[in-house]
């Protein structure tokens, strides 16, 4: 490992070092087994929100804005898990921890722009939910296919530019001593902090997008189902009160499986209880696994997917007895 960090000249300045050497998961015991779980993990991702967005794409009583978020959420879980997934895998299969510097910087982008769009698509279905069930008879006067369409097209535009700044502003740096990235993945922080000049500007963008992608996503959603349990219980029926709560039920999942254990881990970071090794595996695992749980989730608890998908695998099955049927004759 002495000889990665001392690989690049002390008295030269690389502006773009020619690769960078990720060792987040070097030392990990039983490290086929942790990789044999990704793959599974992987798997299942892919599938379960390939699945999802099969449904709503083809299923026309569900293009409506509601499952527009929820085909966001998708097609963000689907590419974190593409963006991450594959890489820590083959680094595994070909024994190579190598990644090019134009490689790192696009997998910075692209890990950290599905994730964050996780985020901001959380953060939309509990706007949706808040009108739903604040708001009832003014919904559909509000919450518009056309109204979705321009919130999500803000969504991505605010997410991409925050990006493209946080990964350009990493060419400005000087990479002069180690090319040693503590982590699985790109990671921003573990890579501005190994350059050799100023780099305050990129602290500060590192935490600026924490703050607008976490802590105030996370804020609101908090905010909004107070008001939302403030209206539940005006609700003078028991059976109204249980259905109110049963279409948030989903939601509520989704929000505490990403950002509990986000939080937790920054918060950690911060104090340092946290050894770094774990902290990494902790991102990695919450990483890997949200991705597939979410389209679990969603299916299981939402009653008009469930539907769906008995009347998908009906319809297969009746399918399926005609053919043999006709083969036989």
């Amino acid at each position: 490992m002495n000889s990665l960090n001392s690989t690049l000249p002390l008295n030269t300045t690389f502006v773009s070092p020619p690769f960078f050497f990720l060792n987040g998961l070097n030392n990990m015991r039983h490290a086929k087994y942790y990789y044999v779980f990704l793959s599974f993990i992987f798997v299942v991702s892919v599938l379960g929100n390939s699945f999802v967005m099969f449904i709503i794409y083809t299923e026309h009583s569900f293009h409506t804005p509601k499952y527009m978020a929820v085909f966001n959420l998708a097609v963000a879980d689907l590419g974190e898990s593409t963006a991450l997934i594959p890489n820590v895998i083959a680094m595994f299969l070909f024994d190579s921890q190598y990644i090019s510097f134009d490689a790192c910087l696009a997998n910075m982008f692209f890990v950290f722009f599905f994730s964050c769009l996780q985020s901001l698509s959380l953060t939309l279905m509990t706007y949706d939910r808040l009108v739903a069930i604040c708001l009832p008879l003014r919904y559909h006067a509000i919450i518009t296919m056309q109204a979705m369409a321009v919130i999500l097209t803000v969504v991505w535009a605010y997410d991409s530019v925050l990006l493209i700044l946080m990964v350009s502003l990493i060419t400005r740096l000087s990479f002069c001593k180690s090319i040693v990235v503590k982590s699985h993945f790109c990671q921003h922080e573990s890579i501005y902090s190994l350059a050799c000049n100023d780099n305050f500007i990129n602290h500060v963008i590192s935490r600026l997008n924490v703050t607008l992608f976490v802590y105030i996503p996370f804020i609101l959603i908090v905010l909004s189902y107070i008001f939302i349990a403030g209206a539940v219980f005006k609700i003078a029926s028991w059976e109204g009160r249980f259905k109110a709560i049963k279409t948030c039920s989903a939601h509520l999942m989704l929000v505490s499986l990403h950002y509990l254990p986000v939080i937790g881990t920054h918060i950690t970071s911060l104090t340092s209880t946290l050894k770094s090794d774990a902290s990494i595996m902790n991102l990695s695992i919450v990483k890997a696994v949200t991705p597939m749980m979410n389209p679990i989730i969603y299916v299981l608890n939402t009653e008009d997917v469930r539907v769906f998908s008995k009347k998908l695998v009906k319809n297969k099955k009746l399918k399926k007895k005609t053919r043999t049927k006709l083969q036989q004759k």
